[in-house]
């Protein structure tokens, strides 16, 4: 009997999808279909999504992020919020939350700007962000795409060794005779279904511990960040996993201190700042004012590639030239192409990659899914009439891939505006 009644809960199911997939436009049904089969991977278009549902069924905006935030599937948000049941959605072990976000300062000065009374400081790790779920002797760890990360064996056994039930924020490095390694020696132990003994002792890593959003059945996302560093202080602390290591963080109150701080965690290898405010709740999901990052004095912008050509010469036959975009608030507006910085040996495997995400086709050239994130440099921005941002890179070269961000991530047509009118001569140019 009850697989009658679930093969004719099904029936019902198929017909009234049926029904809705034929009332819909072509536009309609795309999305449909990417709800139901949990599709939605670039950021921005969930958010719209988000919206739609508010919308939809006169619920507040907050409450549905809320809802999807906790419970990461934009088809169970839809379903809350059809019942009216959204408050009810709680954070789950093992099932990731979106990360908090900082935004760019290019100053020290304009680092401070929001904190008057001081910041907390902390070292900016060249790795890649994880969230670690912990319960008893089960270990996850999630990347910043939401997804599960394997690659790292060696950092299970002091997880699993911490008391109790948690949850934590930090980023993944490599590291090795006390100091970082850059990211491009990270990268070579990403994507790997097994890493093989060689790796673990070339590359080894550690995580980087600096926030605590749950622990022992506590919700910790709306309590200060003092409070939050506090417990983890008291977590990590005198307990000895060479493997898991305790963010440092000081407290900074003038612009001299924050740029010795800034000239010290270059020295170590480090990436530049975090910049935080001691009283900020954590934020998933959201950039905001309560976190800067003080980066190296070299522009560089996080784009996502909608288009790629073959190369020439040596290159061709492969698709080696990149055409990338920024967003602006739903859209992705193209800003420049470029065709150096990569190896022969990356360009080949991107070359699989895009031509299996193909989505027009027109022959020298495609358009492809807009979903590989790059970290491209450049020289300056020029304003141009060549790309729809109205804007565009001088001399851009690609620094790396960044795997670990989506299309939701990128830089901003806003970010954009602002390096360029801190150029010298911007003025006049407009």
């Amino acid at each position: 009997m009850q697989t009658s009644r679930f093969c004719r809960s099904n029936g019902q199911k198929l017909i009234a999808l049926e029904a809705l997939l034929r009332r819909a436009a072509p536009i309609e049904t795309k999305y449909i279909i990417k709800i139901i089969t949990g599709d939605l991977r670039i950021g921005l278009k969930e958010r719209l999504v988000e919206e739609a549902i508010a919308q939809a069924y006169d619920r507040p905006i907050e409450d549905v992020r809320r809802a999807n935030m906790f419970i990461a599937d934009i088809a169970d948000t839809v379903k809350l919020a059809a019942a009216n049941e959204l408050p009810a959605a709680q954070l789950r072990l093992f099932r990731p939350v979106g990360f908090m976000l900082a935004s760019p300062a290019d100053t020290p000065a304009e680092a401070l700007e929001y904190f008057p009374s001081g910041a907390f400081v902390e070292h900016k790790y060249d790795g890649i962000r994880a969230q670690v779920h912990k319960s008893g002797r089960i270990v996850k760890l999630f990347s910043r795409t939401l997804d599960q990360i394997g690659e790292f064996p060696e950092l299970y056994s002091g997880f699993s060794a911490l008391p109790g039930e948690l949850i934590l924020d930090g980023e993944i490095v490599a590291w090795r005779d006390n100091r970082p390694l850059p990211f491009t020696e990270l990268q070579k132990r990403l994507g790997r279904k097994q890493t093989n003994m060689w790796l673990l002792q070339e590359i080894p890593a550690r995580f980087i511990a600096f926030d605590l959003l749950y622990h022992d059945g506590e919700l910790l996302l709306d309590r200060p960040l003092a409070e939050r560093r506090k417990r983890l202080d008291r977590l990590l602390n005198g307990r000895l996993f060479p493997e898991i290591q305790l963010g440092g963080a000081q407290r900074c109150g003038s612009v001299e201190d924050l740029e010795e701080a800034f000239a010290a965690a270059l020295s170590h290898g480090h990436e530049g700042l975090m910049v935080k405010d001691p009283s900020a709740p954590y934020t998933p999901g959201q950039r905001g004012r309560y976190w800067f990052k003080l980066k190296r004095p070299l522009a560089t912008l996080d784009v996502v590639v909608t288009a790629v050509e073959f190369g020439h010469g040596k290159r061709r036959g492969w698709l080696s030239d990149y055409t990338f975009a920024v967003r602006h608030e739903d859209r992705l507006l193209n800003i420049g192409k470029a065709y150096s910085g990569l190896t022969d040996a990356e360009i080949r495997e991107y070359t699989d990659y895009f031509l299996e995400h193909t989505v027009e086709d027109y022959g020298s050239r495609r358009r492809v899914e807009p979903t590989l994130v790059i970290e491209v440099a450049f020289n300056n921005i020029q304003q141009s009439t060549r790309h729809e941002s109205g804007y565009a890179l001088r001399f851009p070269r690609i620094v790396r891939m960044r795997t670990d961000k989506t299309p939701a991530d990128i830089d901003t047509l806003e970010r954009v505006s602002e390096i360029f009118a801190k150029q010298p001569g911007a003025a006049s140019a407009k």
